[in-house]
C-alpha cells in the first residue's frame, strides 16, 4: 500500500518561507513520477511542480518559478517543496501525489497516489 504523508504547513506571513515534506512508502520512490499540487476549497486541485520518474531535473508551474522549488531525497524516501517570498495567493492545501507512468505529468489525473494534504496560509 502506497502512503504520502506531508508535513510543513502553516500560517505565515507574507514574504515569509516554508518547507513542506511529503514521506513515502510503499512503492519503489526513486523510479516514481512525484508532484506537488495545492487546491483552493471551491477551485480545481493546481499542478505546482514534479519530477518525472526517475529524473533528476524537475518542472515547476510557470506561476511558481523563482519562489518555489520542489526536490527529493531518494535515500529517505522524501519529496520536498521549499517555498520563498510567499504570497497570500499561495494560501491552499498543498498535496503530494506519486505515479508510475513514465513522463513527466502536470494532469492530476495521471497520479493514482495522494496525500492528505497540508495547510498553508499567507497573510499579508
Amino acid at each position: 500500500q502506497v502512503q504520502l504523508v506531508e508535513s510543513g504547513g502553516g500560517l505565515v506571513q507574507a514574504g515569509g518561507s516554508l518547507r513542506l515534506s511529503c514521506a513515502a512508502s510503499g512503492r519503489t520512490f526513486e523510479t516514481s513520477g512525484m508532484a506537488w499540487f495545492r487546491q483552493v476549497r471551491g477551485k480545481e486541485r493546481e499542478f505546482v511542480a514534479a519530477f518525472a520518474r526517475s529524473a533528476k531535473t524537475p518542472y515547476h508551474a510557470r506561476r511558481v518559478r523563482g519562489r518555489i522549488t520542489i526536490s527529493r531525497d531518494n535515500a529517505k524516501n522524501v519529496l520536498f517543496l521549499q517555498m520563498n517570498n510567499l504570497k497570500p495567493e499561495d494560501t491552499a492545501v498543498y498535496y503530494c501525489a506519486s505515479t508510475t507512468l513514465i513522463g513527466l505529468f502536470d494532469g492530476k489525473e495521471a497520479y493514482d497516489y495522494w496525500g492528505q494534504g497540508t495547510q498553508v496560509t499567507v497573510s499579508s
